[in-house]
Parts: structure tokens; sequence; C-alpha cells
């Protein structure tokens, strides 16, 4: 895996070995009677591989340690699929490059696979407010109850954090991600379905009939091998449900809007700082609220993630004395992920435990 999911040296766009050409891979899978696949990012590499086992090759087109919504394909990726016989990618928006770079791509053989089909997807109202759970409103209405209270400490509160923030985003260009001239639009949809496991085994699922589309021979075998990752799933789906039912709090706080379908799933409500892409700033406004519902709630931990600056969580902490911690979109994986062979199940779980802490605080 960890040979499969790195990236080419100095190309952003490349996945697989430095030395591996689109073409020789193509004749490599060939020869051996092997799909070549490619997928877009992570974790549709390790649902693919899972699924897949040893009647595939599979090649990420987003390197590890890369943020997705940053990532832009080259002519090299689009080499890659032209030699490929399956591309996976999650859809709803995530892979904003998607439409394009397959509507260049001429090959009459490549089986497509959009892993989220099928799903009832959560809607952007506004690029921001996303919220999970039933029976709960929105983090605005909550913080402006007794709205007349401590207007003006909470306004320089606001302000103070808000200017500690302000520069993260050319922080974050800085450390080598890029604005690519658009703001990643999501289509109106949230895309992050990998983070909720039951639904991570509907995308398994589709990926399982896809491939089997794509070698109709190797059925049987991608069956089982889906069988046994679907066990695992349902297993860790399981857990986060025995867990989270008796949490002290329901509501948890974090940096980037990608934990709706989690919430959704498990009864909690999500309250992010800023929309669905990371990189985008919030707003002072933004800002303003996430501090006086923090206070009001005795919220005790931001939740900030990988791959992106945690400026904005850490100044909101500061600012309300609470703590930070990692809740991990799993986009992709960093340089300690792969050296201590973490996977999705396993960071899955490394957020569970982290919600289970902050939300019984």
């Amino acid at each position: 895996m960890v040979v499969a999911a790195c990236g080419a040296k100095g190309g952003a766009g490349a996945g697989g070995s430095e030395a591996e050409s689109p073409a020789s891979a193509a004749s490599d899978s060939t020869s051996k009677g092997k799909l070549d696949i490619q997928v877009s990012f992570y974790p549709m590499y390790e649902f693919t591989k899972q699924v897949a086992g040893d009647a595939a090759n599979v090649q990420m087109l987003v390197p590890s340690g890369v943020e997705p919504h940053d990532w832009e394909p080259t002519p090299r990726d689009i080499a890659k699929l032209e030699e490929a016989d399956v591309f996976v990618y999650n859809g709803a928006g995530m892979e904003g490059w998607v439409e394009q770079v397959l509507s260049a791509v001429s090959s009459k053989k490549l089986v497509k696979i959009e892993a989220s089909q099928g799903l009832d997807m959560i809607e952007d109202a506004e690029g921001h407010d996303h919220h999970g759970g039933d029976g709960h409103e929105p983090a605005e209405e909550r913080a402006h109850e007794n709205h007349n209270e401590h207007d003006h400490d909470h306004d320089h509160d606001h302000e103070q954090a808000h200017e500690e923030a302000h520069d993260h985003n050319h922080e974050h260009e800085a450390a080598g991600h890029h604005d690519h001239g658009h703001d990643h639009d999501h289509g109106g949809l949230d895309p992050h379905v990998w983070l909720s496991p039951a639904l991570a085994v509907t995308e398994v699922r589709n990926i399982e009939a896809g491939l089997s589309q794509a070698a109709p021979e190797h059925q049987k075998i991608f069956k089982k091998n889906a069988d046994a990752y679907v066990a695992k799933l349902e297993a860790l789906d399981q857990e986060f449900r025995e867990t989270l039912a008796s949490v002290k709090r329901k509501d948890f706080i974090t940096q980037h809007a990608a934990f709706g379908y989690l919430a959704r799933e498990y009864g909690l409500r999500q309250v992010p700082i800023a929309g669905l892409s990371p990189e985008l700033e919030p707003s002072a406004a933004q800002m303003a609220e996430i501090v006086k519902f923090a206070k009001e709630n005795d919220v005790k931990t931001i939740f900030f993630e990988t791959l992106v600056s945690s400026k904005v969580a850490e100044a909101i902490s500061k600012e309300i004395g609470a703590q930070t911690a990692v809740l991990n979109p799993i986009e992709g994986l960093t340089e300690e992920d792969l050296s201590s062979s973490r996977d999705y199940i396993v960071l899955m779980r490394q957020n569970l435990e982290a919600l289970k802490l902050a939300l019984n605080e």
C-alpha cells in the first residue's frame, strides 16, 4: 500500500512508484491478467484495494500528504487514465476536476465508478453551517439565545481570534498548498460520505459492482473480498453506535465541515468553523458565532485536522481556554500514517476515541 500510495517525487499529480510510466504500468497489468485501476484519493484507494485484492494494480492520482481539495491533475494523470481499465472516484463534487478530465479521456474501455452513487447526500446550504443529527437547530440560533449578554466582550474576543487566524491561508500556501483559481466547489453537496462507516459500506459495494463489470471473470473474488471488508466496516459502525450513544454532549466543533454524515448517522451535531473546503478562511461573523457558541456551551475541545493549517482552531481554543485535538477527515495519509501502517479503519477508530473523550468532558 505504501508503495502504491506514494506520489512520484516532485509531481503533485503522480501516484505509484517514481520510475513507472503509465504505459509500462498498463503493460504490466495486461501481461499478468490484472486490472489497471486508477483512483482519485486515499479512501477510494483503500476501499478499491480491499475489494480488488491481487486481481488488480491500484494507484492513486492524488499523492499521500496532499490535501485533495488543493490538487489538480496534470497531463500525465490524463495519460494514466487513457491507459487504465477502471477509474474509481468518490463523486458528489469531491473531485471537482473529474468531469473536465474525463471529457478529455478518449479511452473506450475505461470503466468509471462513482463510489457515492445512490447515497442520501447532505446539501451544502451556504458553504458552511453543516449540522448532523435530527432535532438540532443551527449553531447561530443557539448562539443568539440570550443575545443581549456580553455582546461587547464577544465582539472583542472574535476580533482578536480573527486577527490571529487571518493569515492562515497564506501560511497554508507557503507550506505547499496552492489556490488554483477557484474554491473547489462541491456542486452543492457534501461529499464526505466515507466518514460514516455505514455509508462506506455502500461505497465498497458500488466499487465491487463496478469491478465486476470491468472483469466479470473475477466477480467471485471481488464479492469474497468485499464481503470480508464489509464485515469489518459493519463492526466499526457498531463500535461508533455503542460508544457515541452514551456520550454526555452531542455538539462538537471542527475546523472543516467534513463530518456531517458521521454526525447524522450517530446522532451528533457538527458545528464547523468554516465550510466544506478547508482552505477557505472563516469570516469574522463565523468566528464570532463559533466563539460565542463555544463559551455558552462550555466546549473544551476544538478539533482541527491533518494536512491543513490548524491556526484557526488554535486561535479559537486559545481565546476560550479549550484544548485542540485531531479529528481526521482521512482525505490523505500523512508520513506518520504511512510509517505506522495506519489505514482507514485504524484512523476511524482514532476519530472515535477523540470524539469519546471530547464529548464526555
